[in-house]
């Protein structure tokens, strides 16, 4: 029999955490970890009996086996066991598995050894508190996870079948995944759908005094106001530049106002993802990755919540640093409070914040190692204190720019930062930047004669909405109440682990399968990819966990229509490989048509046969890309290229392949050569092409030179003849790119 041990057992989740636990506690305490999840459904089956009200049947993890065998030596020796996981749902349900194996194994026999406690940040202060006021274990918040561990379960086990026999075999469908697919995919084809208008805008550089210049854009014109599409083409724009010809040029009204911008709200799991991904290009997963190291080694508070909330002593200290760091007149004299309007948001805990603010990087020599934590923690931190500071006044100034005989009104906007406040820690970035951005003006006064540098028109085009990014994605998955702050990270991993996404310039955009998946998803189970249904589940698990609703009818109300409707498509589904018309090579049947990453392909009917080849169509478009390309030699090594065909669609590759890997893009020539790239001498002999190209993902086609960034040769008119390139080379000569207006602004002093 194992020997009684006076000292008490503290289980974690991981070792890190059970690190810096441990250096809080006396030699009276042991900390483990459990490696996270003790318990779990199988894998090899579904692991839940859905006839006695959706029973699971948990089982332990092989990988787990042996170091749950040692946390029961452990525990049956222990005086008093401390379960100190997380305090959200997943938390809860990780210390209620582990007491279960306990009291199953016979490790504890009496339940009153056993005690939970929770906090939000691991000091010592906060360790001392939770264990000074344990508590029983939540089961509300454990059957909150496990109806939602259950549900997933049934829907990926009982509906992925029905995609292997409708498309093919391995595919997979996620509850929450399957809504974030659709929003991608409804985005693609919003995009694709896009009809691009042109307009135009006529833009003034005007300057009162030497040195004194700033930009207007024509606002009225006629006593009519002049809105962002109404000049809609060359001509109507030529046709204003005629009429304001030596036109002369005066300050007709000024207004001033001044405005106060207050700061964001500290960070919650959503927000912090959404700016991580902002300012710094992380992933959400690699967000939480570095998040999670940082509260496990005790720098920030618990980095899964969707509270807007700071504890008493936080705001405290927030107002002694900034004090400190700033200047009394930047802390406020009330502390800062916020509302949160997210659907399901839990108020009770605290939002993202470090755990002591005295800690700034650079600070009294304090770092951190990894520079992605260093990085995350100096946003946490900016972020935090900036909540808690001054507004910034901004004087913003309006003034209209006249022509002598009041037909044409410019309109100069401009502002100035009267008292920086917050703005001297932080702003936050935005996911779509302004067409326009406020410049500096000189001191302007009505009836000032101005004159006008240079008064010249702009082509644009209208823009279909942008891809979702990491940002927006979370954005709208948490506005729209789908997934919780637990799920946003794993969610965006999942579906490009599934290849139904790709991130092309950190953008998604749907593959040719999570196409196929999504339709095939929304025209057979549409409550599965519906956003509402989706949502009104995830409220359905919150009143689980505050004890309002019993877990099982959760799961019967979505189980029981769900399987009648799985097993009427079932009855209907055509059990039959899609057969082809085209007689196969090998054996002379009929092929049949199967699906693979690239897509679908014709494949023998023999047993074991490997004999294959692309749809008719697709062979057509290769021969025809081939023509088209005929003549290309491989960038590397010069053999001849092939066209191929990837994950991403055509491309050439080297015909030496696999001993050669040069690859270069499949252009639609328009059979020019580039009219710049002629007339430099380092480019003479070898001129770029002119071909059609796109924006990053988005965007009408444009035409320009293959030899970029070496040419930066751009026209937005397909040139049709020699003439025409010749025009537009002349135009681009006289009118080169604007200048981006939008330079990142400098953080903090």
């Amino acid at each position: 029999m194992a020997t009684k041990s006076s000292k008490t057992l503290v289980i974690v989740e991981s070792p890190t955490k059970a690190k810096t636990i441990g250096s809080f506690l006396g030699s009276e305490y042991i900390v483990e970890s459990s490696m996270g999840h003790v318990r779990d459904l199988p894998k090899s089956k579904i692991g839940i009996d859905v006839k006695h009200d959706f029973t699971p049947q948990y089982v332990i993890p092989k990988k787990a086996a042996e170091h749950v065998a040692e946390l029961k030596k452990l525990a049956s020796k222990a005086a008093e066991i401390i379960l100190a996981s997380d305090e959200d749902r997943e938390g809860e349900a990780i210390a209620w598995h582990i007491a279960e194996l306990f009291k199953e194994s016979g490790s504890v026999k009496d339940p009153e050894k056993l005690k939970r406690i929770v906090f939000h940040e691991i000091t010592k202060k906060a360790i001392a508190e939770a264990i000074e006021n344990p508590r029983r274990l939540d089961m509300n918040l454990v059957n909150a996870q496990q109806a939602r561990r259950i549900l997933d379960r049934l829907v990926g086990y009982e509906l992925s079948p029905f995609l292997w026999r409708k498309i093919r075999y391995g595919l997979s469908a996620g509850r929450v995944q399957s809504v974030a697919v659709r929003l991608v995919v409804e985005r693609e084809r919003e995009i694709q759908n896009f009809k691009s208008d042109e307009y135009w805008s006529i833009e003034g550089l005007f300057e009162k005094k030497k040195s004194q210049t700033f930009a207007a854009k024509l606002n009225t014109a006629h006593g009519k106001p002049v809105g962002k599409m109404d000049i809609h083409s060359e001509t109507e724009a030529k046709e204003i530049l005629s009429a304001l010809k030596g036109a002369e040029y005066s300050i007709g009204e000024v207004s001033t106002k001044q405005i106060n911008r207050n700061p964001s709200a500290p960070f919650t799991t959503s927000t912090l993802q959404q700016e991580a991904a902002r300012k710094l290009g992380f992933s959400a997963k690699q967000t939480m990755v570095l998040a999670q190291k940082l509260y496990e080694k005790g720098y920030i508070t618990y980095m899964r919540t969707d509270s807007l909330n700071l504890s008493a002593s936080s705001l405290e200290q927030a107002r002694e640093v900034i004090t400190s760091e700033f200047g009394k007149q930047y802390a406020l004299e009330t502390p800062r409070s916020f509302t949160n309007r997210s659907k399901g948001a839990q108020e009770a805990h605290e939002a993202i914040r470090p755990t002591d603010l005295s800690k700034k990087i650079g600070n009294a020599g304090f770092r951190l190692e990894d520079r992605g934590e260093q990085k995350l923690y100096d946003l946490i931190w900016k972020r935090t204190l900036a909540s808690q500071m001054q507004p910034a006044l901004v004087e913003q100034t309006a003034a209209d720019v006249e022509t002598a005989d009041k037909k044409f009104v410019f309109r100069a906007n401009g502002q100035t930062i009267v008292f920086d406040g917050f703005i001297r820690v932080y702003t936050e970035g935005n996911d779509d930047q302004a067409e326009d951005e406020a410049n500096t003006l000189p001191p302007l006064s009505s009836g000032d004669k101005i004159s006008a540098n240079e008064i010249k028109p702009y082509q644009h085009f209208t823009e279909p909405p942008a891809r979702y990014t990491d940002a927006t994605l979370v954005k709208t998955l948490e506005a729209a109440g789908v997934g919780r702050p637990s799920t946003y990270a794993p969610t965006l991993s999942t579906i490009q682990e599934r290849e139904y996404v790709e991130k092309i310039d950190k953008k998604y955009q749907p593959t040719e399968i999570g196409i196929l998946v999504n339709d095939m998803l929304v025209e057979n189970f549409p409550e599965i990819v519906d956003i509402n249904f989706t949502s009104h589940v995830e409220e359905e698990f919150d009143s689980i966990a505050e004890g309002n609703i019993e877990w099982v009818k959760v799961l019967k109300e979505f189980y029981v229509p769900f399987k009648k409707h799985l097993d009427e498509k079932e009855a209907s589904v055509e059990k039959q490989i899609e057969v082809s018309e085209t007689p196969c090579p090998h054996c002379g049947k009929p092929m049949l048509i199967k699906f693979g990453r690239m897509g679908k392909f014709l494949a023998c009917p023999e047993p074991g046969s490997k004999v294959t080849q692309p749809l008719p169509e697709e062979a057509a478009k290769i021969k025809e890309l081939q023509e088209k390309t005929e003549g290309e030699l491989c960038p590397i090594c010069g053999k001849p290229m092939e066209v191929k065909r990837g994950r991403f669609g055509f491309f050439l590759g080297c015909s030496d392949y696999p001993k050669c890997k040069g690859i270069s893009k499949i252009w639609n020539k328009t059979g020019f050569k580039c009219p710049n790239c002629l007339a430099a001498p380092e480019r003479a002999d070898k001129p770029g092409d002119i071909v059609e190209k796109r924006g990053r993902g988005r965007g009408k086609p444009f035409y320009a030179c293959t030899r970029y960034p070496d040419c930066t040769f751009v026209m937005n008119k397909k040139p049709e003849t020699q003439a025409e390139l010749d025009e537009g080379y002349k135009y681009w000569k006289a009118n080169p790119p604007k200048p981006s207006r939008f330079k990142k602004k400098p953080e903090g002093k």
